[in-house]
């Protein structure tokens, strides 16, 4: 699919969340839409089972769920999606992938999902900084920057781990870099504080260092945020230091395939980077 507009492929890096992880539909129906809807490429990237019970979320411990039920799931899911990529060979570039957590253990955790399944790219995503979760409630949000010292603290920290997960991983793709802004509205001017832009900045640099591209996670807007991640003002050193950023619709679901990438597309036009899109490390 392109758009109207443009004629620029549809495409999504970060995509293809379902009921294996916490999506809505099955893999086949969000594949089939994908599909349908013409994209040029997708990356199925779900998010990989927890390291232990201790990282189970509410939803999954509701559901008497276990860091083993959802390996199980996990492992049903690459086979199921590496199906779904030789079924539509003729009509839909598949890559199956994954996306990671940043916690305890995280490290040789990924490293032994990466040798068992061999995804064809990893998304190297930190939704937990010191183990809390930071984009779930505003109440944990809170907990997490009050066990770090404050919220500028709480940034501070986010970044590092990010930091220290893309030398450790060397991710094809950075998901939604930014996403330690979720809960606080005065991030446009935290981001410019001289502590935390120059973590931006350094790792924007090792971004380019192991050859990844940005996710423009437009699912923010779904969520009610007025910009997509990655926000405007580290777009442009992306842009100034050669870091791509390719769309991601991370969709949850049918309803959610491609929803907002039109605004993505034209955030990425406008702001001068290319949109003939590189596919990730190592996909062809």
């Amino acid at each position: 699919m392109s758009d109207p507009r443009t004629d620029i492929a549809h495409v999504s890096v970060h995509g293809g969340h379902t009921r294996f992880g916490d999506g809505e539909d099955s893999l086949a129906e969000v594949v089939h839409e994908y599909a349908r809807q013409g994209f040029a490429w997708v990356g199925l990237t779900e998010h990989i089972p927890p390291v232990s019970d201790d990282f189970l979320f509410h939803g999954e411990l509701e559901a008497g769920e276990t860091a083993a039920s959802r390996r199980a799931k996990f492992d049903e899911y690459v086979s199921v999606a590496r199906a779904l990529q030789k079924e539509y060979r003729d009509k839909l570039k598949i890559f199956v992938g994954f996306e990671t957590e940043c916690c305890t253990g995280y490290i040789e955790h990924v490293e032994e999902l990466s040798k068992q399944h061999e995804p064809d790219y990893i998304v190297g995503s930190v939704h937990h900084v010191n183990d809390v979760v930071i984009d779930w409630t505003t109440e944990l949000y809170a907990e997490a920057a009050a066990k770090v010292g404050g919220i500028v603290e709480l940034y501070c920290a986010y970044f590092d781990q990010q930091f220290e997960l893309m030398g450790a991983l060397k991710p094809a793709v950075i998901g939604h870099f930014d996403l330690i802004r979720m809960h606080d509205k005065d991030y446009v001017e935290r981001l410019q504080m001289p502590v935390i832009k120059d973590r931006i900045r350094r790792n924007l640099n090792r971004a380019k260092e192991i050859g990844a591209i940005l996710d423009l996670n437009v699912r923010a807007l779904e969520k009610g945020a007025s910009e997509p991640y990655v926000t405007g003002s580290i777009l442009e050193v992306a842009l100034e230091l050669g870091v791509p950023c390719v769309p991601g619709d991370d969709s949850h679901g049918v309803a959610t395939v491609g929803r907002h990438l039109e605004v993505g597309i034209s955030l990425l036009q406008g702001a001068g980077f290319d949109t003939d899109w590189p596919m990730p490390r190592g996909c062809s």
